[in-house]
């Protein structure tokens, strides 16, 4: 049983626009929100309104990465880990 419900589109960047990674999500049934590389021949659509919210959860990443022990991973137990992971994004979203 999976601890979490699988998700419906996959948010991608440019980098994963190809036929087998567009054919593989759509074999899992999800859609896929990757932009166009500029030397596709055939372009598919995409959202441009959900692709633009994928810079939210870049930007949180970018702000977790500025704690040291998040970047590096100094912890050996994931639990230990998961807590400094909680702390950190608490710290982040308070001093924001």
């Amino acid at each position: 049983m999976p601890l979490r419900p699988a998700g419906g589109e996959l948010l991608a960047d440019t980098a994963y626009d190809s036929n087998t990674a567009r054919d593989d999500l759509a074999g899992r049934d999800m859609r896929a929100v990757i932009p166009n590389t500029p030397t596709r021949k055939y372009l598919h659509p995409f959202d441009k309104r959900r692709y633009k919210k994928r810079n939210a959860i870049e930007r949180m990443f970018c702000r977790l990465k500025d704690f040291r022990r998040i970047a590096t991973r100094y912890d050996k137990l994931a639990r230990n880990y998961l807590a400094s992971l909680c702390l950190a994004a608490l710290v982040a979203c308070w001093c924001r």
